[in-house]
């Protein structure tokens, strides 16, 4: 049988020895999780592994332990932490969130109430019904989808077949603890029904596995051909004047929204001259994949000879490159100027 009378028991067993330990995480069966670290983290979560978002995590706790801390905080100070985690849009929403939830004196208890504030989505809002107040709701990711899949034999590609996969998580999903077992779901996922050479023979749902069954489990999700990424180019500009290094703060919407950045020109929709009189020389080209399109950037560099026309100068005692964007820490590892943090 593959319900949720069957399913849950032996996934929640499984569950309670073997959950990942995570530090937005209370332990199996401990109850309710704070909805604030919840929210945090599948924020930090989308589209970005455990991995990369651990650190991160830790570090904005420390700074800011509590959603009325982070809603007073300043966003460049904000935006200069999250730089590295990419999709910057999410930074941005994190801010108006807080600011949202503490002027309403704190999160909403309903998934409605929850989707209706910035930046959460029917995921997230589900996800933080589920872990941080109880509610049976249907949490479903990538890893999720993927032990659906199997668990059932879905052969239909992907993407197209994600309602159909929703509606059987939904026949999975138990009355009692509906967080743990969401997180159980998440974690049979990332540890033994992984995307390639799934281990099966630990599994504990390997008895209701319709697609181990059938010799399958390995080759779902099914996913239909992907359009090939198109490429664009673009110039990016690291100028200094002595000991000061010349920075722009990119546009609050768009690519790179809200972030530091050296000054550029063509990757992202914009045509610009150089930021301002210089002895301009290329020194190379960095690549860079964002989830659309490729770039090759070409990186100038010189000294400036006047005033620049547009950005600031910051004093390479303060400029640290941790602040800046992947792309853009690319540019300054090309370019290494002397003493940079």
């Amino acid at each position: 049988m593959r319900d949720g009378s069957v399913i849950a028991p032996l996934l929640l067993g499984w569950y309670d020895r073997h959950a990942r330990v995570l530090p937005w995480r209370v332990p199996p069966g401990a109850g309710v999780a704070d909805p604030y670290r919840v929210w945090l983290s599948e924020i930090m979560l989308q589209q970005t592994t455990v991995a990369a978002v651990r650190a991160y995590f830790e570090r904005f706790t420390a700074l800011w332990p509590t959603v009325d801390a982070l809603a007073a905080a300043e966003d460049a100070q904000v935006m200069g932490e999250w730089a590295g985690l990419g999709y910057y849009a999410r930074a941005r929403n994190l801010l108006a969130c807080a600011r949202a939830v503490t002027a309403a004196g704190g999160f909403p208890t309903t998934r409605e109430g929850l989707q209706a504030l910035p930046g959460i989505g029917p995921y997230t809002a589900a996800a933080i019904s589920a872990i941080a107040y109880d509610q049976p709701e249907t949490v479903v990711d990538g890893n999720v989808e993927r032990v659906v899949a199997r668990l059932f034999a879905v052969t239909e590609p992907m993407p197209g077949v994600k309602p159909r996969l929703r509606d059987l998580a939904a026949t999975l999903t138990p009355t009692q603890r509906p967080g743990d077992f969401a997180q159980a779901m998440m974690d049979l996922g990332a540890t033994i029904c992984t995307p390639r050479s799934p281990a099966c023979g630990i599994c504990p749902l390997i008895d209701h596995c319709a697609a181990r069954a059938q010799g399958i489990a390995a080759d779902l999700p099914r996913r239909a051909p992907k359009p090939e990424k198109p490429t664009r180019t673009g110039i990016a500009w690291l100028g200094r004047d002595g000991p000061r290094l010349l920075l722009e703060r990119r546009p609050a919407k768009g690519l790179l929204g809200g972030t530091l950045a050296f000054p550029s020109t063509g990757w992202d929709g914009s045509d610009l001259p150089p930021p301002g009189p210089a002895d301009w020389r290329e020194v190379g080209e960095v690549r860079h994949v964002f989830t659309h399109f490729n770039l090759i950037l070409t990186v100038m560099a010189g000294d400036l000879a006047g005033p620049p026309e547009r950005g600031e100068l910051m004093e390479l005692r303060h400029f640290r490159p941790s602040d800046l964007p992947g792309l853009m820490r690319k540019v300054w590892d090309m370019v290494q100027v002397p003493g940079g943090d």
